[in-house]
């Protein structure tokens, strides 16, 4: 019967589902036909001996990683710049939404909305052209300024590896934060006006009224979000750290993405047992992140995503 059921819903939406084939057929395809390449990471990978053929060393290649030199600053920066990049990141696309949620002018929050969301259809190539153009200490807006409020020469701030987090974290919070509150605004959407109506003639002013109607609507949101970002705290993307990349900084930007990168494919060694292994390492960390925050998420909100 429970068969009957379900095949009787299928063809009665048999539309839905057919726009399904494209994103699962995706996914299938670019994100589990690959996991089968996993099993790399404990062989000595050869492409002449292929997958099978190649020898097993069990867990060599990740005791290799973990025992290298640049184990503890490749973590270290992961860690600095994804912590960094949540704490600096999450809570200011919620801000903003509530902040613009508050504004009485509709035409005027559009605007706001519309030029924070703009900066987001940059590409990643432009973002950091931008970025060492206006920043650059001599011929830049920073330079420029500095020079002439204080007559000296300002500071090259990419020679300096410790400003590089700082770059990196805060461009990308601009960048971002305009898209990121699209969901927000679209959950505080949803509010009946209603219950504003009411708070106003029981005398509350806009903070109470932020406080109790607007963040409880956007709370379970928040959660899954959360839960979201913690899933994939120790993915930094690979493209804008390697473009901000340079020899000067680079014990502080070296990161597992390009960690990874430089053994597999841009050193010429080919070493994609170890690369593997790293992701693979990499992926089990977000995978326990991803849990730990879904369970304690559950507890505290009872908000979660399984």
């Amino acid at each position: 019967m429970k068969k009957k059921k379900l095949k009787k819903r299928i063809l009665a939406r048999w539309q839905i589902y057919l726009l399904l084939l494209l994103p699962v057929a995706y996914l299938i395809i670019f994100c589990y036909v690959p996991m089968f390449g996993q099993i790399i990471a404990f062989k000595d990978y050869n492409v002449k001996d292929g997958i099978f053929g190649s020898r097993w060393v069990g867990l060599d290649n990740f005791r290799n990683f973990f025992e290298s030199y640049n184990f503890s600053m490749v973590l270290k920066n992961t860690l600095t710049l994804s912590i960094y990049s949540f704490l600096a990141g999450f809570p200011i696309p919620i801000l903003l939404a509530l902040l613009l949620n508050a504004l009485p002018g509709q035409r005027f929050k559009k605007l706001v909305q519309g030029t924070a969301f703009i900066p987001y259809f940059i590409s990643t190539v432009v973002m950091v052209g931008l970025i060492f153009r206006l920043l650059d200490y001599r011929t830049g807006m920073y330079g420029t300024i500095f020079t002439a409020l204080t007559g000296q020469t300002a500071v090259d701030l990419f020679s300096k590896g410790k400003w590089f987090k700082h770059l990196y974290v805060w461009s990308g919070v601009w960048q971002s934060m305009g898209y990121n509150t699209v969901v927000y605004t679209a959950a505080l959407a949803s509010v009946d006006e209603s219950l504003h109506d009411a708070a106003r003639i029981d005398g509350a002013s806009r903070w109470k009224r932020v406080l109790h109607i607007d963040w409880p609507t956007i709370k379970p949101t928040v959660a899954i979000l959360m839960i979201l970002s913690l899933g994939h705290i120790m993915s930094v993307g690979l493209d804008k750290v390697l473009l901000m990349q340079t020899s000067l900084n680079i014990s502080y930007s070296e990161v597992i993405s390009t960690y990874v990168y430089k053994i597999g494919l841009a050193s010429g060694l080919g070493n994609f047992s170890r690369s593997t292994a790293v992701s693979m390492f990499n992926s089990v960390i977000n995978l326990i992140m991803l849990f730990i925050a879904n369970t304690i998420s559950k507890k505290v909100t009872q908000s979660s995503i399984f």
